[in-house]
């Protein structure tokens, strides 16, 4: 693989850092890259199967244990929560 100077100087700095060699730093990088990726089509799938209005329903149903002391939620998520309604 050819790499510019510039980004091959990087990796070797780099995997010196992590005390592997340059390949495996590329393979370990290359797959980390794959696995977000991954990850990202997998929730855009899920979001896009999603129920907005069962999820609701669910998390405002009556009964169940009251919600701990500690289980709060905050600003931002309620902002997020009311858009969604």
């Amino acid at each position: 693989m050819r790499l510019p100077l510039s980004l091959k100087a990087a990796v070797e700095r780099m995997s010196a850092m992590d005390g592997t060699s340059m390949n495996q730093f590329l393979v370990v990088a290359a797959a980390e890259k794959i696995a977000a990726m991954e990850a990202e089509r997998f929730f855009a799938e899920r979001r896009a199967r999603s129920n907005h209005e069962a999820f609701l329903r669910i998390l405002n149903r009556e009964g169940g244990e009251p919600p701990r002391p500690d289980d709060v939620i905050d600003d931002e998520l309620r902002e997020i929560l009311n858009r969604t309604q």
